[in-house]
């Protein structure tokens, strides 16, 4: 694993979650809530989840001795999480870029429902990124169910169209 790929992919996730962000903040609050049947059953939790994935792996990459599970204790509105996804996507772009590239096979230990578990450390930023995608292509469904239609292209490829 290289540090070119490892912020190439990082650089994407972040690209993602801005168009998926001017999305949310096009719908309204009952879209927002709105019970679907998913993973989390609305817009907000599928969110809420996604935003509290990414922050908690940079816990866990800093051997943060309480990492957040901003899951479990936010409640707050749209925008107040809207806020702290952007504050945790800098976050997450400033650590990957200064991670030390010596570092990358390192081994990042983390509890997954009371269980350690261990991966190298680039092992859990692709895992980190391929869970975003997961629940992102989640988000979009439920979208679509609630009403929304002003989807754009996410793929990698477009991505890449648009940047070079």
């Amino acid at each position: 694993m290289n540090r070119r790929y490892l912020i190439e992919i990082t650089n994407y996730s972040n690209w993602v979650d801005n168009i998926i962000i001017k999305w949310l903040e096009h719908i309204t609050d009952q879209q927002w809530d709105k019970e679907i049947a998913s993973s989390f059953n609305s817009v907000a939790k599928t969110a809420l989840h996604i935003v509290s994935a990414k922050k908690v792996w940079i816990d866990f990459w800093k051997n943060t001795p309480n990492p957040c599970y901003l899951s479990s204790e936010f409640a707050g509105t749209k925008n107040e999480l809207i806020e702290i996804w952007k504050k945790t996507m800098d976050d997450y772009k400033e650590f990957i870029e200064n991670y030390p590239v010596e570092n990358y096979p390192k081994t990042i230990s983390f509890k997954v429902r009371e269980e350690e578990w261990h991966m190298e450390f680039a092992q859990t930023v692709l895992h980190q990124n391929n869970h975003a995608d997961y629940h992102r292509g989640q988000l979009v469904t439920m979208l679509r169910q609630a009403g929304f239609t002003g989807f754009s292209n996410t793929d990698f490829a477009t991505y890449v169209s648009i940047k070079t």
